[in-house]
């Protein structure tokens, strides 16, 4: 898709494939505590025709991912899952692995794109809001651990942002 340099590591946005998926099993584990996607969801989701999972690589290893929802017969997308690696966080990742999640759900013709994010994620709320979105909903106990999620969305214009 685009490659680019974040800081001193040369990071690629690519398609997920298949090779990809023990990497992001790791990422899963050590990104997230609980409401985590399992080796079958991925594995599914890779080869998915109602979903487009993105990858950031750099020196080889995977850093992070975004995977997008494209429903059939909808307008609207759905960024499921966003995570990048420990070291790699702050450099500007998160921001371009949302942008090409958007650009896939452009690419699928959709209007709008949503997500949940926890409502204690001080820095993915910024960082959605940097790039346009707004909140939508709250959602009491949304997470497994019983935490509340902020729903937020994005209309998406034809040309990139």
């Amino acid at each position: 898709m685009v490659d680019g340099v974040e800081g001193e590591v040369p990071v690629r946005v690519r398609t997920g494939a298949q090779a990809d998926l023990d990497a992001l099993c790791e990422l899963e584990q050590t990104t997230f505590s609980g409401d985590r996607l399992s080796r079958r969801s991925l594995r599914r989701l890779l080869h998915s025709p109602s979903a487009s999972l993105i990858v950031a690589e750099g020196h080889g290893r995977v850093l992070g991912y975004a995977l997008v929802l494209l429903p059939a017969g909808s307008m609207r997308a759905r960024l499921y899952s966003i995570a990048t690696a420990a070291g790699a966080r702050g450099r500007g990742l998160g921001s371009r692995l949302l942008a090409a999640a958007e650009q896939a759900a452009r690419d699928r013709g959709r209007a709008e794109i949503s997500l949940e994010v926890r409502a204690d994620n001080m820095a993915a709320i910024a960082l959605y809001s940097r790039r346009g979105y707004v909140e939508h909903a709250r959602i009491p106990g949304y997470y497994e651990d019983g935490a509340p999620a902020i729903r937020m969305r994005k209309r998406l214009d034809k040309a990139a942002t």
